[in-house]
């Protein structure tokens, strides 16, 4: 049952991405005037992600030294995501182009170089931890991220929501 529920918890993020990517306006709606949209999603984001570490925490088991090969994928990994934030911000990161903002084109590292470099970080750090986790949950955490992949690679700019 612990199981059932850990992967549940892997894939909570994923339908809410769908729904903003998909339905941007009614996020930007119900966010009202006054919020930003891109602030309030990086707020339920980061509490989504919380329950995802804390499923996969509840079915790891964890040892001293990691393996290896950890070191450099979960550096790695963890750069990429850091970089992709630190270039586009907040309103980048959390579809901002999606509710309305203009963001500006990005074409320093690791645009440009690497498709979806945020992705790519992701689950190179996820990969990092398969001497802890089980294969199956990161499996899910990775296809979620290659569903959302291939969502978010058919914007459609006349589906963007209107600022309020």
């Amino acid at each position: 049952m612990m199981g059932v529920v850990a992967g549940i918890g892997v894939l909570l993020p994923f339908p809410f991405y769908y729904w903003l990517w998909t339905c941007p306006q009614e996020w930007v709606n119900l966010c009202g005037r006054g919020r930003d949209p891109c602030k309030v999603m990086a707020l339920v984001s980061h509490f989504l992600k919380l329950l995802q570490l804390l499923s996969l925490f509840s079915v790891s088991s964890l040892s001293w030294p990691p393996p290896l090969y950890f070191w450099p994928l979960f550096i790695a990994g963890q750069f990429l995501n850091f970089r992709v934030y630190q270039l586009l911000g907040e309103a980048g990161t959390y579809y901002g182009v999606r509710f309305g903002k203009n963001i500006p084109w990005v074409s320093e590292f690791p645009f440009g170089y690497i498709k979806d470099p945020q992705y790519v970080g992701s689950m190179m750090s996820l990969i990092a931890c398969l001497s802890w986790v089980p294969f199956q949950y990161i499996l899910l955490w990775v296809l979620g991220y290659l569903f959302m992949v291939r969502i978010e690679s058919k914007e459609d700019p006349a589906t963007r929501a209107k600022a309020l």
